[in-house]
């Protein structure tokens, strides 16, 4: 099965059922710098078994007040359609992977 060029929008990829962790966030935000690194470290960790996205609010403000952020950096995992879990501020990758891991854990029982 071939994708080709087709680009999958972002209410495909949140509908979908592989766990998404949404990054939204702001280029002037100090903290939201921060976490740059942090999640490129978690991709590393958690390779294929979710998917991270990074918004930006200023240039997608529809989707920021869609889900109702109100500070950044904000992050979200989403599942189909559903918000699991969210909180704002910087966290480190150990915490976001023991996050994550639960919410993996209940998808594959």
């Amino acid at each position: 099965m071939s994708t080709g060029n087709k680009k999958e929008t972002f209410r495909e990829i949140i509908s979908g059922d592989k766990l998404v962790l949404i990054d939204f966030t702001a280029e002037w935000c100090g903290p939201c710098k921060m976490m740059k690194p942090i999640l490129a470290e978690l991709r590393q960790r958690m390779r294929d078994k979710i998917r991270i996205l990074k918004i930006d609010i200023d240039r997608s403000p529809a989707v920021a007040d869609a889900f109702d952020i109100q500070s950044v950096p904000t992050l979200m995992l989403i599942r189909n359609h559903n918000i699991l879990w969210r909180q704002s501020g910087v966290m480190h990758a150990n915490q976001l992977e023991r996050i994550i891991d639960q919410f993996l854990v209940t998808s594959n029982t």
